[in-house]
């Protein structure tokens, strides 16, 4: 199993008043993470074929923080898929500065497709999408 690798730096605009990156600002990195592993096997976050649009809307997000990250660190986050289930999908991210762990978070997103004018209806991730994904599955 192989982790998705992306390397980032604090942006000012990403800190607080004490120069620490702000909570809420890994979710973000965290979503970008996930785009990029995406992008890597030729997959988007929205997807289009025959039958219309596919997505992968959040149903729980979570981060436990170890130790700041702070103005203009450069970091990794290290992407890997926890869980590919029937439906969803769990993403775990290692954000790691100087060899250490600064953070860890979780994300996970149900497969759905979007009919027009109807609500999102979650669907079983099609069996192309998920062979692209299981080079990412952690079987840890």
């Amino acid at each position: 199993m192989a982790a998705h690798r992306t390397r980032r730096r604090v942006e000012f605009r990403d800190t607080d008043a004490a120069g620490i990156m702000h909570f809420s600002t890994f979710f973000v990195y965290m979503e970008q993470a996930e785009h990029e592993l995406l992008r890597s096997v030729g997959l988007s976050v929205l997807e289009h074929d025959d039958e219309g649009i596919l997505s992968w809307p959040r149903v729980s997000a979570s981060c436990d923080y170890r130790r700041p990250l702070r103005f203009e660190d450069e970091f990794e986050i290290e992407t890997r898929i926890e869980r590919l289930g029937e439906k969803s999908i769990t993403f775990a991210c290692r954000f790691l500065h100087e060899g250490q762990e600064a953070a860890a978070g979780r994300l996970t997103a149900v497969c759905c497709r979007f009919p027009e004018g109807r609500p999102p209806q979650s669907i079983p991730i099609p069996p192309r999408i998920a062979d692209e994904l299981r080079r990412y599955v952690d079987n840890g």
